[in-house]
């Protein structure tokens, strides 16, 4: 285990795709929805609302030992005339299961889908906006600023403006609204705060102080619940 191996977290959405993980060793992929980037040492599991009490966390993860692209009527188990029979599935053969001793939680609830992150982050984490390594080390600064500041930003967020639909680097849901941040040159909404690179890179804590009067103009911050919605 190194720090910089690395780890591909998926949603996991049925009890029974965890008991397959768990008992027979592997996991499916649908090739159309997998990330750019399949390959990575370890696979973890983010929950979503069938898993209970235990959703919106990573509870479990496995050494991934390789994959192969199949049918999804050749997967054990699967049904021969589901609609979806036809379509290629990465089959994720996996070690065995382990258990993290503290969940990595959404503070909130989000749509996940896959994240990329490192093994020293993944070991480090406490919630899932801890995981992201896009836009580091600038974006990292001003999101620990804030942090400390007592404002929890979402990172990598997915907003929608005009018909357009953008990925912010840090948005703070308001009780009048949201923030959303980016850092450099990204594409952006219109409304997004947009931060200098070098300027978060010299001063995170006057960035941070920026972004707090932002979200005071939209009423504050929303409360944290971890159970806003359903996917």
């Amino acid at each position: 285990m190194n720090p910089d191996d690395r780890v591909l977290v998926a949603v996991m959405t049925s009890p029974r795709d965890l008991a397959t993980a768990r008992d027979e060793g592997w996991y499916r992929i649908p090739r159309k929805r997998a990330p750019k980037g399949i390959h990575a040492e370890y696979l973890a599991f983010y929950f979503n609302r069938a898993f209970g009490d235990q959703k919106w966390a990573i509870h479990w993860y496995a050494r991934i030992m390789g994959h192969e692209l199949v049918r999804r009527r050749d997967l054990p188990l699967s049904e021969p005339d589901h609609p979806r029979a036809n379509q290629l599935y990465y089959k994720m053969q996996l070690g065995p299961l382990k258990r993290l001793e503290r969940p990595i939680v959404s503070l909130r609830w989000r749509r996940v889908t896959f994240i990329h992150t490192t093994w020293d982050r993944f070991l480090e984490a406490t919630e899932i906006n801890d995981l992201f390594v896009e836009g580091a080390p600038y974006v990292d600064r001003l999101f620990y600023a804030l942090r400390e500041a007592g404002i929890f930003p979402e990172r990598e967020y997915r907003v929608r403006e005009g018909g357009a639909q953008y990925r912010v680097d840090l948005y703070v849901p308001c009780q009048a609204g949201a923030v959303a941040v980016v850092v450099g040159d990204r594409p952006a909404p219109a409304t997004a705060l947009r931060l200098e690179p070098n300027k978060v890179a010299d001063d995170p804590t006057g960035c941070a102080v920026l972004v707090r009067d932002w979200v005071e103009q939209q009423g504050g911050v929303s409360p944290v619940t971890g159970d806003e919605a359903s996917v």
